[in-house]
């Protein structure tokens, strides 16, 4: 770390310890400070924090205090502290210095599944494709995160399976990277008070929830007892002052229910700090083309999203209709990439087609890969940033890369072909498309 970063971390670190000694008076102190030196730099994004944390009827007023009060100082300052610094301040610059120096994509953050394992089997779920008996071993996640580093990447989210079978090896290697940031999605049946305590300890480790709406609609994908399961975890998250969030995937058949007002309020009441969803994807032989949403609905999505987060306090990020805030798709490496559980590297979490593995070349060398320069090459897909992805809304793009590079289907339990996949989506990117045109037009001011 340079003396440059070091004195940031340093400084970030005392004004936290300053904001604790009186939190309502020192955070405008604060943000006068942060005017002061930052000049030019984040002139929108001060603005607003400036307003949610003077105006009483802002709705983010009252989640920053919530913050203030609800997450333990270690945690706040932890996480913070790796997300703020390292992987933004410090690990962005790097990042593009690397892309520079490489000619090719390098990731913001990595996902990797540290298990095929679950101990569910949920309805629609890509994961279920590959089977019960696929692992990472800890020293192979440890040099994955060794050689992210060097490249600039802070941020490592863990899928699955279900990651927190591997609880253990989780927390040595939040204790041995304490500078990066950890995210999980879990099914969060499996997180008990003992594991809370690590995650207080250690600080830098945050789940992300998957909850599909009301008892019926997450018992009815999950399992009888799923969803008690999953609130009895929220409850002790919230009690032992941890930040968590959650992950809703919206289909055809419960979009409406978890972009409701009353889902929202459910979630904030029971102290959750974010949301992230995700639009349904039909990867494996089995999957339900039925669950894909209609234009209609998904429209419906974007909008209830859109309103929801500008006047609730809960932070919202839609996976596939924000794609226009990071133009366009950002798998393939341009700010992330999948490694699964037998180490096929992916570009994208959702797209299982690859040409390189993790056990037989580094980081870098996958990155400069045929299909990881595809997508490369090849980004943005579409210049209607509501049809972002090259599998869904583009699946013609999907084709030609995986026919071009040759990448293998890494579904070892049941492989899918490219055309398999891509026929599911031909449809559903035609219908889509009059409504995005349309509504990007809008939005675009055309």
């Amino acid at each position: 770390m340079n003396v440059s970063a070091t004195m940031k971390k340093f400084g970030l670190e005392q004004a936290f310890k300053y904001l604790y000694k009186d939190p309502e008076k020192n955070m405008v102190k604060i943000m006068d400070w942060a005017d002061k030196f930052a000049g030019d730099e984040f002139v929108t994004q001060r603005k607003v924090f400036r307003e949610a944390i003077t105006d009483s009827n802002h709705p983010y007023y009252g989640y920053i205090r919530r913050v203030l009060s609800d997450v333990d100082p270690h945690v706040m300052q932890t996480v913070a502290v790796n997300f703020f610094i390292n992987a933004s301040l410090i690990g962005w610059p790097k990042q593009e210095e690397m892309r520079e120096k490489y000619q090719c994509n390098i990731p913001w953050a990595i996902l990797l599944d540290p298990t095929s394992a679950c101990n569910l089997h949920c309805t629609g779920c890509w994961a279920a494709e590959y089977g019960n008996k696929l692992n990472l071993s800890y020293e192979e996640i440890d040099s994955i995160i060794e050689q992210g580093k060097e490249l600039g990447v802070y941020l490592y989210i863990y899928t699955g399976g279900e990651p927190m079978v591997r609880k253990k090896d989780i927390i040595r290697l939040c204790e041995k990277h304490s500078d990066c940031v950890f995210l999980c999605f879990t099914n969060a049946t499996l997180i008990d008070e003992a594991f809370a305590d690590e995650m207080l300890r250690v600080g830098n480790f945050v789940p992300a929830i998957s909850l599909e709406g009301s008892e019926e609609a997450t018992d009815g994908r999950r399992g009888a007892g799923v969803y008690q399961k999953v609130i009895k975890a929220m409850e002790l998250l919230h009690e032992k002052k941890l930040v968590y969030g959650i992950s809703s995937c919206y289909t055809s058949a419960n979009y409406d229910s978890i972009t409701s007002d009353e889902y929202y309020d459910k979630l904030i009441d029971l102290g959750a700090y974010f949301i992230w969803y995700f639009h349904y994807m039909p990867v494996g032989n089995d999957a339900s083309v039925e669950l894909l949403p209609t234009p209609e609905q998904r429209l419906e999505v974007y909008r209830r999203i859109r309103r929801l987060r500008a006047e609730k306090p809960l932070f919202a990020m839609d996976f596939q209709n924000d794609a226009q805030y990071v133009e366009g798709c950002i798998a393939g490496g341009r700010r992330y990439l999948h490694i699964n559980a037998n180490g096929d590297i992916d570009p994208c979490v959702f797209v299982h087609y690859s040409d390189s593995n993790i056990r037989e070349k580094t980081l870098l060398e996958a990155l400069k890969s045929p299909m990881l320069m595809a997508y490369h090459d090849g980004q943005p897909f579409n210049e209607n940033m509501l049809r972002p992805c090259p599998m869904l809304e583009n699946p013609e793009k999907l084709r030609e890369m995986v026919a071009k590079t040759g990448a293998h289907s890494t579904d070892l339990q049941s492989p899918e072909t490219v055309e398999h996949l891509c026929g599911k989506c031909d449809s559903y990117a035609r219908c889509w498309q009059p409504t995005a045109e349309k509504l990007w037009e809008e939005e675009s001011g055309r």
